[in-house]
């Protein structure tokens, strides 16, 4: 007996998770809204512990590589323990595309998670720069962050958003092929590990990084945190994760499924 699912079935699992999705109320959006931009933030918190105190060559690539290792546990939280994610939910597509929702159900989660997602990540920031956690390389690695992710030209942010979404949709759907929990964890494990390693840019952890840096005294303003990079990485992680990943199974999954 297989123990994952063909990736018809994974399609067919995930328009019936999307739908179930469109249909929860806002206040229990809001609610796992807020716990997934908790849990993204702790992977992103992770991720600064380690790699704040190394060096240059190979000690910063060693540290850059287990940083990544840890940072997928905030999409783990996420899926295992039930929360609502932007990025994740921007397969909601899936659904739109059999006419199984309408467009009004689908932003109206995108829009109320993508709130919550920022409200979780920001108090989390918030609360962790007022923990005693940060020492002067923890700072100084959070500021860097914030400043080197507003510092990135418009075109290239897009096109990083646009990659690591869709990494990220496929380590949601690829868990979502998974029949029992340890093969959930890797197959969510390596595409995540493999965007952070790549330097893509994901919208809801950078509204914990970025918020991070400002706390402790970043040269980066609120306007700039989402004019310069939250709001365009929210537009690529869009057209990865909405566009290119659903359309592309829709056409070869779900349309024959449906046929």
């Amino acid at each position: 007996m297989n123990n994952f699912f063909s990736p018809a079935e994974i399609c067919e699992n995930m328009v019936n998770g999307c739908n179930n999705k469109a249909k929860l109320p806002i206040s229990k959006m809001l609610v796992l809204g807020i716990f997934a931009g908790v849990f993204i933030g702790f992977g992103a918190y992770g991720f600064t512990v380690i790699t704040s105190g190394a060096g240059t060559g190979f000690e910063a690539t060693f540290a850059k590589y287990i940083g990544a290792g840890v940072f997928p546990v905030g999409l783990m939280l996420v899926v295992i323990c039930g929360a609502e994610l932007f990025t994740g939910n921007n397969l909601m597509t899936l659904s739109l595309f059999k006419k199984e929702i309408t467009v009004g159900a689908m932003l109206r989660n995108w829009g109320v998670v993508w709130a919550a997602n920022l409200v979780g990540s920001v108090l989390l920031a918030y609360l962790m720069s007022q923990s005693g956690l940060y020492g002067e390389a923890m700072t100084a690695k959070a500021i860097g962050i914030a400043e080197a992710k507003c510092a990135i030209p418009l075109m290239p942010v897009i096109i990083r958003a646009i990659f690591c979404n869709m990494l990220v949709c496929l380590a949601v759907w690829m868990q979502s092929g998974a029949k029992d929990i340890i093969g959930k964890i890797f197959a969510i494990w390596f595409p995540i590990m493999l965007f952070v390693l790549s330097g893509f840019e994901h919208s809801v952890a950078n509204m914990f990084f970025i918020p991070m840096g400002i706390f402790c005294g970043a040269d980066v303003t609120w306007a700039q945190a989402f004019l310069n990079n939250i709001l365009p990485v929210t537009l690529g992680n869009i057209i990865g994760g909405a566009v290119i990943i659903p359309a592309c199974y829709h056409f070869t999954y779900a349309k024959k499924s449906a046929a």
